[in-house]
């Protein structure tokens, strides 16, 4: 530490030795008594140590606070010492802002960690449903010989569109992880550009037709005939969201699928519908609603990633009770924040 004190200090030490070369040249050259000389060097020298070893002492004491300090700055920054001068200063103002970047990050991934494993606990709920019951469904259905035999083809063909339904259940909830971890990507991959809307609806309407037939629900949809500014991928997924909650929270009408004008996609159906103060928060993280809860159903994810996307594409969806029962979503494709390359 003392050698790293004399080269912090090198400047200084250069200067006071060239000072004290010019004064015992003077004293030469104008043949100055020794005793003078030596005089005046000893009292230079014992203020000039005496102000070295002070300036030692606040130097060691310094280092040692900080590195002190350097132990404990995941917890706290206010013990630096005091700043002497300006430089200091700028050096103080400089750590503090590093660290405040620093908690500052450290919170952010802190609460992106506690999002992730929220939405891996409800997901894993999730999946946990379709696959039990198909376990149940093969059980009942390999039990034994016999029964295989009296099973019908009606009864295969059930068993085969209850298996399928939960096949698809399980894939559209492995999607919803993939899309959850894609959205926080640095390098998501969105294609913007020029869609036939109808296009990317038919590949939804297609996706949940079998759910349709099997719930006995009408679905009304006509040729929008309307081109949209998006990313394919990612609008199918929010209208494939929309779309399975109707299916999914509807027991008897059906779904209407229009667009309003100037270009406002339109998703409603003759389901549970919302209470009036659920609908502020349908979209928040988690949050599903009096009608959800006694569902047992909703997760709170699927809304939220939907809105997510949507605010990412530049879109916008709203929800709100459509009269005489059900829901409306409301998906607004007229304008788009994006810089096109």
């Amino acid at each position: 530490m003392l050698w790293d004190y004399i080269k912090s200090r090198r400047v200084t030490v250069a200067v006071w030795a060239i000072i004290c070369t010019v004064f015992a040249a003077v004293f030469a050259l104008y043949s100055l008594p020794l005793k003078a000389v030596l005089y005046g060097a000893a009292v230079s020298g014992f203020f000039g140590l005496t102000a070295a070893a002070v300036d030692f002492i606040y130097y060691r004491r310094k280092r040692l606070r900080l590195k002190k300090l350097a132990d404990e700055i995941i917890y706290t920054i206010d013990g630096l010492p005091s700043p002497l001068n300006g430089v200091e200063e700028d050096y103080c103002a400089l750590v503090r802002i590093l660290y405040e970047n620093m908690r500052r990050a450290e919170d952010e991934m802190s609460e992106k960690y506690s999002d992730m494993t929220d939405y891996y606990t409800i997901w894993a709920h999730q999946i946990k449903t379709p696959i039990a019951a198909m376990g149940l469904i093969l059980q009942e259905a390999g039990q034994s010989d016999e029964l295989n035999r009296e099973l019908n083809r009606e009864q295969n063909l059930a068993l085969r569109r209850e298996l399928s339904d939960n096949l698809q259940r399980i894939e559209q909830y492995a999607e919803m992880v993939m899309c959850y971890l894609r959205l926080d990507s640095d390098s998501t991959d969105f294609v913007i550009k020029e869609y036939n809307l109808d296009g990317i609806v038919r590949q939804a309407v297609r996706k949940f037709s079998r759910q349709f037939i099997r719930k006995k629900l009408s679905l009304t949809y006509e040729p929008l005939r309307k081109t949209v500014l998006t990313d394919e991928k990612w609008l199918l997924f929010v209208i494939e969201q929309v779309i399975s909650n109707a299916v999914k929270y509807t027991k008897t009408g059906g779904a209407e699928i229009y667009c309003e004008e100037p270009l406002t996609l339109c998703i409603r159906d003759t389901g549970i519908g919302a209470a009036p103060e659920d609908l502020p928060r349908l979209f928040e993280k988690g949050y599903t609603g009096c009608n959800g809860r006694l569902d047992k159903k909703a997760s709170g994810i699927g809304l939220y990633l939907c809105k997510r996307i949507c605010t990412k594409l530049g879109h916008n969806i709203s929800a709100e009770n459509a009269k005489g029962g059900g829901m409306v979503i409301r998906i607004d494709l007229d304008k788009i924040n994006t810089e096109l390359e």
